[in-house]
C-alpha cells in the first residue's frame, strides 16, 4: 500500500485545538490504544495527522475540508462523555464520503443494542441466553419464562460499565432493585439474561467478505469458588489490583474437545454475517460443560490495544500490530463503492 493522508480520529476527555500533538498525552496508558495505532500507522509508513473529538465536530468537518485525508481511521468510543453517540460520529464519516475504518453506522446501531443484536442471532438459530428488555418509565417483574439466576446489564453500554457482581440476582426483589439502579443511576434501559455457567470466550474476527477469525481467548477465574458465578465484571476487566487478588487473567485458550474449536470459528463467522458486521469484531461467548456454545455478546469496533484480546490474538496467528493495523485501512478502503 502506498503511503496515504491517515487521519486518526479519537474522543478525547476535553477539547484541544486541532493539530494538538496529544505528546504528554500518549505518556498515559489511558491512551495506549491511540498512541499503538498512531505508531503502527508510522511504522507503515503514512502521513498521520491526530484529531482528538470531544463535545464537538466543527474540528473534524473543518479538518476534512482543509486537508481531505485518503481515509479516516476512527477510534472513537465516546462523544460528549456519552459512549451510544459512537454511531453517530460513524453516520457523519459516512456523509462525508470519505473511506473510515471500523464498524458501519448500521452495525455500530445493531450491536450497541443488546436485545436487538440477541433476537437477529435468535432468528438465525445461533444461541443467545434467554433475555428480557426492561425499558424505562414501565414496569418490572420477573417474567416467568426466565430462569433464575440473572444478570442484569444496561442495555446499551460497553466495556462491561454498569456491570458487578451486584448484577447476578436470584430472586424477583434483587432484579427490581439492579434494574431500577441502571434506570435511574444510569439514565439506560436494562437487560437482563438468563446466567450461563461455563467457560469465557473472546473471539476475534476480520475482514469484510472473506473472514479470518483469529486464536480463541479466555477470561479465567482462578480466584472463584466452584458455586460462585464468574463474570466480567468492570473491575474484572480493568482494575489490576482486583484481577491479581481474585486471580483473574486473560490468556489464550488450552485445549478443547474435539472439534469444539472450528465450531466456535464456523458459529462466530455466521454471526458476523447475520448482524451484518465489518472490518473488525469480537464476540464473548460462554461454552458449557455440556459443549453448548451461547454468544453474550456482539462487539463492533472492539478495542484495538495492542495487548487487548485482537491485538494478542492477531500476534499470535502471525499477523503482527502493525500489520493488523494496515489491514483495517485496506478493509475501511475496500468498502467504499
Amino acid at each position: 500500500m502506498n503511503k496515504m493522508k491517515v487521519l486518526l480520529v479519537f474522543d478525547s476527555p476535553y477539547f484541544t485545538e486541532r493539530g494538538y500533538d496529544f505528546k504528554e498525552e500518549f505518556k498515559d496508558f489511558d491512551w495506549d490504544t491511540e498512541s499503538f495505532v498512531y505508531q503502527a500507522l508510522l511504522e507503515n509508513g503514512h502521513d498521520v495527522k491526530l484529531l482528538g473529538l470531544f463535545n464537538d465536530m466543527k474540528p473534524l468537518l473543518e479538518e476534512v475540508r482543509e486537508n481531505k485525508p485518503d481515509v479516516i481511521f476512527n477510534l472513537v468510543e465516546v462523544f460528549n462523555q456519552k459512549s451510544h453517540l459512537d454511531k453517530n460520529v460513524a453516520g457523519i464519516l459516512e456523509m462525508l464520503d470519505i473511506p473510515y475504518t471500523g464498524a458501519s453506522l448500521a452495525s455500530l446501531c445493531v450491536c450497541g443494542n443488546k436485545a436487538l443484536s440477541k433476537e437477529i442471532l435468535s432468528f438465525h438459530k445461533i444461541k443467545v441466553p434467554n433475555f428480557y428488555t426492561f425499558y424505562r418509565n414501565r414496569k418490572v417483574w420477573l417474567p416467568r419464562r426466565l430462569k433464575l439466576p440473572l444478570i442484569v446489564k444496561p442495555l446499551s453500554e460497553e466495556a462491561s460499565r454498569g456491570i458487578s457482581q451486584a448484577s447476578i440476582v436470584d430472586n424477583e426483589e434483587a432484579l427490581i432493585e439492579r434494574v431500577k439502579f441502571i434506570h435511574e443511576g444510569m439514565k439506560n434501559d436494562a437487560i437482563a439474561e438468563e446466567y450461563i455457567n461455563g467457560r469465557e470466550f473472546y473471539v476475534s474476527v476480520l475482514g469484510n467478505k472473506r473472514l479470518k477469525v483469529f486464536p480463541l481467548r479466555e477470561m479465567k477465574f482462578g480466584g472463584f469458588g466452584e458455586d460462585e458465578p464468574r463474570i466480567a465484571t468492570y473491575r474484572a476487566k480493568w482494575d489490576n489490583d482486583y484481577r491479581k487478588k481474585w486471580g483473574i487473567k486473560n490468556s489464550f485458550a488450552g485445549r478443547l474437545p474435539n472439534g469444539l474449536e472450528p465450531k466456535i470459528a464456523e458459529i462466530c463467522k455466521r454471526a458476523y454475517r447475520a448482524l451484518n458486521m465489518d472490518c473488525y469484531a469480537r464476540f464473548d461467548i460462554r461454552v458449557t460443560d455440556e459443549a453448548k456454545i451461547y454468544i453474550l455478546e456482539a462487539n463492533a469496533n472492539p478495542c484495538l490495544d495492542k495487548e487487548d484480546e485482537l491485538g494478542q490474538a492477531a500476534e499470535k496467528s502471525g499477523m503482527p500490530y502493525a500489520k493488523l493495523v494496515q489491514k483495517i485501512i485496506r478493509l475501511g478502503l475496500e468498502r467504499m463503492p
